[in-house]
């Protein structure tokens, strides 16, 4: 629901009145509106006479910028600039352009902010968002293209980064290439004389004219946007499937029908896949009906992912963020964007957890009761996870000289840790040694954690993963 103040509700409504409102939701690239119909009890904009109130249909869970991939990045930008050249021939005007107003429904980016549309100056070649634009989505890709500042990063800058941020930071050959000669260097040289870096002088213009100049000036922004995103950037685990010399074809192929079977036979209608990588797993849920919302903390991998759900047209949400680590409540007072538990939590039919939880262990030395807590406060239903052994190579390169804490540590320990959550259904063993597990959630009686036997500081959490 959003609330349209009477000041507000002429040009609202203009708005939804529109044959552009209704090409942009048909085509699925604005959400969905219509003016709820509300009880005489409720108060508001209704009791303010020409107000009233929007209802749209629900997103869940959504993402937020500092949680996307350069892919998701790009596509969000690119449906923005689209969504303003259409509004330009439509005689109206965008007059927001942040990746704030953008979420991602499945692969899909959809603009959500319907007020962000305005009647446009037939005479004008101003577009008043450029300057929010460069900032918002523009210059945080040129910055992780050229300087490495990971995209994670925009979580404390609303309004997005100024040139001179970036002109201080690049080296001279990239302030000096032309994709970025007027957004950065020369924008940040007008800035230091005190003039405006993004907004261009208004100009009294023959309409046509002002039309194609606006259209250029997008076309520019959409090429400037393609070369910061870039192509594919690999890492370690981007590259998994092609490099994992712990599972042998045989076993990638069990692991696989294991898997498939489980979703198969229990028809999860959504599903969680923590630590999906490049989401071959993410990519077997979908085909067998299931929304699904892919985690991982390897931007790369998760890259990889999301391009192939585009293309296939997948329901697959790709959030950027570590399950152990979950990205924060933000914005003001902490309440403008949930954190990332917050909307993960009992939203899911099935979690799977494959190849994670000797990460969470070793790396985040997660005591199996908090992992098998959080496991059930994700899933209401269904649990399919992955015991990688002590002995298993990996585990053995991470247990660094840790073996009296973590290097004792057994299936039946994993399993007994789930036992007040969680009934076991399925076992296999691979090959290689790693055991593939699926179970069924249990009611449970009180609160999922409690305060006794659960250590607060990272010493005894390590003491109780024993």
């Amino acid at each position: 629901m959003r609330r349209v103040r009477p000041v507000a509700a002429a040009e609202a409504k203009r708005f939804l009145d529109s044959a552009l409102r209704v090409q942009l939701e048909k085509s699925g690239d604005l959400v969905a509106s219509e003016i709820a119909e509300l009880g005489t009890s409720q108060t508001g904009a209704e009791a303010e006479e020409g107000g009233f109130w929007l209802k749209h249909p629900r997103i869940d869970p959504i993402s937020y910028p500092w949680e996307w991939t350069p892919a998701q990045w790009r596509a969000a930008a690119e449906l923005t600039l689209g969504i303003a050249g259409k509004a330009i021939d439509a005689g109206f005007a965008l007059k927001d352009a942040t990746p704030l107003n953008v979420v991602f429904l499945g692969a899909r980016p959809v603009f959500v902010d319907v007020l962000s549309f305005e009647p446009r100056n037939p005479h004008s070649t101003v577009w008043l968002a450029y300057g929010q634009f460069v900032r918002t989505f523009l210059l945080p890709l040129v910055a992780a293209k050229y300087l490495n500042w990971p995209l994670e990063a925009t979580l404390f800058w609303r309004d997005g980064y100024e040139p001179t941020m970036l002109a201080r930071a690049l080296p001279l050959r990239h302030r000096l290439n032309p994709n970025l000669l007027d957004v950065v260097t020369l924008a940040a040289m007008l800035d230091g004389k005190g003039k405006s870096s993004t907004r261009p002088a208004e100009r009294n213009t023959d309409p046509e004219l002002a039309r194609h100049i606006l259209h250029k000036r997008l076309a520019r922004l959409t090429r400037q946007i393609r070369h910061a995103a870039g192509s594919e950037s690999t890492s370690q685990w981007s590259q998994y499937n092609q490099s994992a010399t712990h599972y042998q074809p045989a076993d990638v192929e069990a692991k696989q029908a294991f898997v498939r079977g489980v979703i198969e036979r229990l028809r999860p209608v959504s599903v969680l896949d923590v630590g999906a990588n490049t989401g071959a797993y993410s990519l077997i849920a979908s085909e067998a009906g299931a929304k699904v919302v892919s985690l991982d903390n390897d931007t790369a991998a998760l890259d990889v992912l999301f391009r192939a759900a585009a293309v296939e047209k997948k329901p697959i949400t790709a959030i950027v963020a570590n399950i152990a680590r979950p990205t924060p409540a933000a914005g003001w007072r902490n309440r403008e964007q949930l954190s990332l538990l917050d909307r993960l939590t009992g939203k899911f039919d099935m979690v799977l957890m494959l190849a994670i939880i000797h990460h969470l262990i070793l790396r985040e030395q997660a005591p199996l009761t908090h992992i098998a807590a959080l496991a059930a406060e994700l899933s209401n239903r269904w649990l399919v996870l992955e015991w990688v052994p002590p002995s298993d190579p990996m585990y053995q390169e991470w247990l660094r000289g840790r073996d009296e804490l973590y290097g004792q540590l057994a299936e039946a320990d994993l399993v007994g840790a789930l036992q007040p959550f969680f009934k076991q259904m399925d076992r296999t063993e691979l090959g290689n040694g790693r055991v593939l597990l699926s179970f069924e959630r249990i009611n449970t009686v009180g609160a999922i954690i409690s305060g006794a036997g659960i250590a607060n500081d990272g010493k005894h959490a390590e003491a109780e993963a024993e």
